[in-house]
């Protein structure tokens, strides 16, 4: 598997130019970091990401994902996460890619596939993990980050080598979490329904009863899915959604802490102060002036 390391780690420092690169691809970028990085608040999209040289932490809510050049990290559904690069040197930099997955294109080959009638587990299960990477996944990655040397090819090849590429991902350990992504009626097929709802709707007020129809669900039964799924409630989401936005706002520096909490649906000052310092460990103002001595490399870094 080696071998196969190392022409990624050649094609990416190659082709990646900028800290991140989006390439002729669809879906693909490129990363490159020659020192640690700060953690940086994202939200991850349903992706497939591998570290070819290097560590990466990925932190939602208290848990830690931390992942090198010998795992792959999935995402299922849109996760508000914190991530930041681990290791990484001039001599040894950072290097990564990462793949957007489409629902679209797992559902069309699980119609092809004989194991389509399997199946689905009903319960939710955390919808970021990480797994041991095979070779078995690495070869169709090769091969498709090789065509960024004859972009003529990739108008042809692309479909095919992710299509092996899915194919791969759903037989290994997270099969499971992408069949259901892929399936309408699956739990986090529902889930999903009501996520892209919140994300449109973060800074609006609701109650779960009132989501948990968008996803079909009763109430307790949406409660109890979505928490197993993000690792958090509904209204956790929102609030993590709302602050994750308040602190890229502050960064800038062209508001005040007050004004950005009103804009982001909080009643008070003083309830935004006190869930912004919950969640970042420092009011809103102090927060945001440590922050701004991150570079804008590191943030386009941990978006991988």
């Amino acid at each position: 598997m080696e071998d196969l390391l190392v022409r990624l780690r050649d094609s990416i420092a190659r082709h990646c130019v900028a800290p991140m690169t989006r390439t002729a691809i669809e879906g693909l970028l490129l990363f490159h970091a020659d020192t640690p990085t700060t953690p940086t608040d994202v939200v991850y999209e349903p992706r497939f990401c591998i570290i070819v040289q290097g560590r990466k932490d990925v932190m939602l809510c208290d848990r830690v994902f931390a992942y090198d050049a010998s795992k792959y990290l999935v995402t299922a559904v849109d996760l508000p996460v914190s991530s930041r690069v681990t290791q990484a040197s001039p001599e040894e930099p950072y290097l990564a890619l990462c793949l957007m997955l489409d629902p679209t294109q797992i559902a069309d080959l699980l119609l092809d596939m004989q194991e389509d009638g399997a199946p689905l587990d009903a319960h939710c299960t955390s919808c970021l993990s990480v797994s041991a990477l095979t070779r078995e996944v690495l070869d169709p990655v090769t091969r498709l980050i090789d065509l960024l040397d004859r972009p003529q090819d990739i108008p042809i090849l692309r479909a095919s080598i992710m299509r092996e590429l899915l194919y791969r991902l759903l037989h290994g350990p997270q099969g499971g979490i992408l069949r259901q992504i892929a399936t309408a009626g699956s739990n986090l097929a529902q889930l999903n329904r009501a996520i892209g709802w919140i994300r449109e709707h973060y800074t609006d007020a609701f109650d779960v009863a009132q989501v948990a129809k968008i996803a079909g669900m009763s109430a307790s039964s949406f409660h109890r899915h979505f928490r197993a799924a993000t690792m958090m409630s509904p209204l956790q989401y929102r609030t993590r959604l709302r602050l994750q936005e308040a602190r890229r706002r502050l960064m800038s520096g062209a508001v005040d802490a007050a004004e950005v909490g009103f804009s982001l649906g909080y009643d008070s000052p003083s309830q935004f102060s006190r869930e912004y310092r919950r969640m970042f460990g420092a009011p809103p103002a102090r927060d945001a002036q440590r922050l701004r001595i991150a570079t804008t490399a590191d943030m386009q870094v941990n978006a991988a």
